[in-house]
Order: structure tokens, then C-alpha cells, then sequence
């Protein structure tokens, strides 16, 4: 009888790409709207939309698992 083998997860590529773990194991993203419309919005605005912010808990699961296994 054959010992069961755990099947290792891929890394998806694209999460990879978007997304970033901190060393408390935390999900990063960056944040959305600074590719075009820039004039409307002031500096203070842009300035906040330039940083990382948390993955909310809602995707966290869904996110680490496309992350795979060295998460």
C-alpha cells in the first residue's frame, strides 16, 4: 500500500506579482487609483494612495493559498 503524498502548491504568478508578506506574515497590496485622473485629486490624497495598506481578513485565505507553500 502506497504512503499518501502531499501535493505541493504553485506559486500563481500573478499574486506573487500583486501582493507581499511582511514578517509577521501579513498580506500587502497596493492600493488602486493613481494611473490617470491625477488632477482632481490633491497632493494628500495621491501621497496616501502611494502606500501599501493590509489585506483584508475576507481574502487573506484566498490570497495565501494562490501564494503557495512559502506562505
Amino acid at each position: 500500500m502506497k504512503a499518501k503524498v502531499k501535493v505541493k502548491l504553485k506559486t500563481r504568478k500573478t499574486a506573487a506579482k500583486r501582493f507581499s508578506v511582511t514578517g509577521t506574515g501579513k498580506l500587502m497590496h497596493g492600493k488602486t487609483g493613481l494611473n490617470h485622473l491625477m488632477r482632481k485629486k490633491d497632493h494628500n490624497r495621491r501621497r496616501n494612495l502611494l502606500a501599501d495598506t493590509t489585506l483584508d481578513k475576507g481574502n487573506e485565505v484566498r490570497i495565501s493559498h494562490m501564494m503557495g507553500e512559502g506562505h
